[in-house]
């Protein structure tokens, strides 16, 4: 079947087969890699992905369902200027070691700064609880993404 996606702004025109799911057509059709392969099952967060602004798990998303969509990768995010002040707080908080989860991490943080839902530490715990990370042990992440908060509030 064809599909017609706004893949990272730019207006794309796939061939895919109707079971396949995201994930698989961004990796392994287009050679985005980053979003990556690990549960398979929606838990860890490592293929988010954002579609229409909202992320999801491209592990488990169907690609037909991007049919007239927008949907953004962390290789088109980077691109944008919203990607530069949460890499700098990673990077401030050394908030990423493998980086394995940080891609998924980034977008996800992105989409719920965007709707506002980070606003204290059991906010962002609650955030990002479908994204593990298997190298930080969290405290790091937290102090960036709160600083990321603090800053959004304080600009207001």
């Amino acid at each position: 079947m064809r599909i017609s996606v706004d893949l990272n702004g730019v207006p794309t025109s796939l061939d895919i087969e109707p079971q396949e799911f995201l994930l698989d057509v961004l990796r392994d059709d287009l050679g985005l890699t980053g979003a990556k392969r690990s549960c398979d099952t929606q838990v860890c967060g490592t293929c988010t992905v954002l579609v229409d602004g909202a992320p999801v798990s491209a592990c488990s998303y169907l690609a037909a369902e991007t049919d007239g969509r927008a949907v953004t990768t962390i290789e088109g995010f980077r691109e944008t200027p919203a990607f530069e002040p949460i890499a700098a707080a990673f990077t401030r908080h050394a908030a990423l070691q493998c980086g394995f989860c940080t891609p998924g991490m980034v977008l996800t943080i992105h989409a719920l700064l965007e709707d506002g839902e980070l606003t204290d530490e059991p906010s962002i715990r609650h955030g990002l609880a479908g994204n593990l990370c298997r190298c930080t042990g969290y405290r790091s992440i937290l102090a960036a993404v709160g600083e990321l908060a603090a800053n959004r509030v304080a600009a207001g």
